[in-house]
């Protein structure tokens, strides 16, 4: 079975570079999860955004919190969600002085919308359709689109203006030997919301389904895309 990334690029797949076709290659079937360490060079937001991204903490979808050289964790799994559906974690940890922060997502390769939409935070409230493509340097580029919020009965599209952009550039530096990330959301009216760069190592480890983490999957699944 393809994975998600390689149903959404299709043969350009094979255009990423090895390492980076390693980290987002494997499915449910391959019984193994990407855990990864490293160190953030510099984390930083917007003061105008300081109220949303605050609300965001409570459902782990970014913060207001800023610094440099700040400790850095990612784990990824891969799973079938309740709804039967090829899903990936994305739980990621940012180690700050004074708190321990998470921004934690769960993507799918939707079929209606033919894309993968990213779910954001634990309780997937928030649906993100995503743009993938092959940067010039091997890496993977993903790009945000339109955005939806569920809950309950209530559904809807969230207006441009009042979400943000999201750009994600993931790629393999082989003279480091490091994978590289740079994540910059921008919002048409105040700019730049939330931004960080850095690096980090990845393991591959055994990962049967039955031994998932509790926290490798959100608290609430939706299934509405």
């Amino acid at each position: 079975m393809a994975s998600i990334y390689e149903q959404a690029l299709g043969d350009d797949f094979n255009k990423l570079h090895p390492r980076i076709r390693q980290r987002f290659g494997f499915n449910s079937e391959a019984g193994i999860a990407s855990i990864g360490y490293g160190v953030m060079d510099f984390i930083s937001f917007s003061k105008w955004a300081a109220l949303p991204l605050q609300l965001g903490t409570l459902r782990h979808i970014m913060f207001p919190q800023g610094g440099k050289r700040v400790p850095f964790r990612i784990e990824n799994y891969a799973y079938r969600d309740s709804f039967g559906r090829e899903t990936v974690t994305w739980n990621r940890q940012f180690k700050f002085p004074n708190k321990l922060r998470k921004f934690d997502a769960t993507m799918i390769y939707s079929q209606q919308r033919n894309r993968i939409v990213d779910y954001l935070g634990n309780k997937q409230h928030l649906a993100v359709d995503l743009d993938v493509s092959v940067a010039s340097s091997g890496g993977i580029q993903i790009r945000s689109g339109d955005q939806r919020f569920y809950e309950g009965w209530l559904q809807f599209r969230i207006p441009r203006s009042f979400t943000g952009a999201a750009s994600v550039c993931e790629w393999y530096d082989d003279e480091q030997e490091q994978y590289k990330i740079n994540v910059a959301v921008h919002n048409p009216l105040i700019g730049c919301v939330f931004q960080y760069q850095g690096s980090f190592q990845a393991s591959f480890i055994a990962m049967p389904q039955s031994a998932l983490p509790f926290d490798a999957k959100p608290l609430r699944q939706e299934d509405r895309e």
